[in-house]
């Protein structure tokens, strides 16, 4: 996978100035608007109540604002926060020493919470419930366990794939929020508020289409809107119109559905190669020279929210909306056979 791609939703390794755009309040963040309610109501009760947040998991796709949420509750009830990510916790001592060094209210922030090592995942059991660390000392026949009280915390985990989070782990979590793809009009907000910051105008029309584009994903609208601020200072205009946005969207080959050049490449793979599909996972990724959990992980989520791809029991279809787009001959006969799949399916479930 491109690292590098701009409609990458995962964080890319330079963009340490758009945490500099991240809401810092509750009455800041723009969507999520279930959330950001549940989580008032949470957040008064507990400073009512003089005590910390219950464990908290927010679930979702990547670049939709979870570390930006878990900073937002942090801030809200005056807390410290200490960050992490799962992979980075290689063993038990590691998490150790971050449990026994926060202080009462502290919230822990692990991002990637699904990808714990078992072991690790083990030790969090005790410290969310009990508030207790049993650590091991020593080796073989002379080991012995101690326990160490911990300070009243809150865990905030992030996940992409909540599936993945054991039972046993996902039980103690008393709050579980799920995050969902922001429509263009939340996203048109964010642009024409991160304009601001960026010390750049910008029509509403202009912010729109911005918006349309940003595959419902906050990180690329914010990068998006670098890209074209970029283009638009260099041609000595304080103004970001229209016009800016489109010639800029040209020149990064991302068309008004939000689509770029690999997106399409998938598409038209599968029409070309296949009639359409259907398709197996690994043979569409051999024939793109793509790794088949980027396919399923990153590219195929739009692609299949927007109506332009169809998964089946039989593997991968693309739809009349993706003909038309890339200016094919509609292929009824594989609708027809994606119609005869939902009757089995249908069926069956009678059965």
């Amino acid at each position: 996978m491109n690292e590098e791609r701009i409609l990458n939703p995962e964080e890319l390794k330079d963009e340490a100035s758009i945490i500099s755009l991240r809401p810092k309040f509750l009455n800041e963040y723009i969507g999520q608007e279930k959330i950001k309610k549940r989580l008032s109501v949470f957040i008064d009760a507990a400073k009512m109540r003089k005590e910390h947040l219950d464990h908290i998991i927010l679930a979702g796709p990547p670049g939709l604002g979870k570390t930006t949420m878990a900073n937002v509750i942090a801030n809200e009830m005056g807390a410290n926060i200490q960050i992490t990510s799962g992979p980075v916790l290689e063993r038990a001592g590691d998490l150790a020493a971050i449990l026994t060094n926060l202080n009462p209210g502290d919230i822990l922030f692990i991002d990637e919470i699904h990808r714990l090592n078992r072991s690790i995942e083990e030790i969090l059991y005790s410290a969310m419930e009990d508030y207790q660390l049993d650590i091991m000392i020593g080796k073989g026949p002379s080991a012995r366990s101690i326990r160490v009280d911990l300070n009243p915390f809150t865990l905030i985990g992030a996940t992409t794939r909540l599936g993945l989070l054991a039972s046993p782990l996902r039980s103690r979590f008393g709050i579980i929020l799920e995050m969902n793809f922001y429509p263009p009009e939340e996203l048109k907000t964010i642009i024409e508020r991160n304009s601001e910051l960026l010390n750049m105008k910008i029509s509403s029309d202009a912010a729109m289409i911005m918006g349309k584009c940003s595959r419902g994903t906050p990180r690329i609208a914010n990068r998006l809107l670098k890209r074209v601020r970029d283009f638009t200072q260099v041609q000595k205009k304080d103004l970001i119109e229209v016009e800016n946005v489109l010639e800029t969207m040209k020149i990064l080959e991302i068309d008004t559905q939000g689509l770029d050049e690999i997106d399409r490449r998938i598409l038209k793979t599968i029409i070309e190669n296949y009639k359409g599909g259907p398709v197996g996972i690994n043979a569409l990724a051999s024939s793109l020279g793509l790794e088949s959990d980027s396919i399923s992980e990153v590219y195929e989520p739009y692609l299949l929210q927007n109506g332009f791809l169809i998964r089946t029991h039989r593997g991968r279809m693309v739809t009349n909306k993706a003909y038309e787009l890339l200016n094919y001959e509609k292929n009824n006969s594989n609708l027809k056979l994606w119609e005869m799949d939902k009757n089995e399916k249908n069926n069956s479930k009678k059965l």
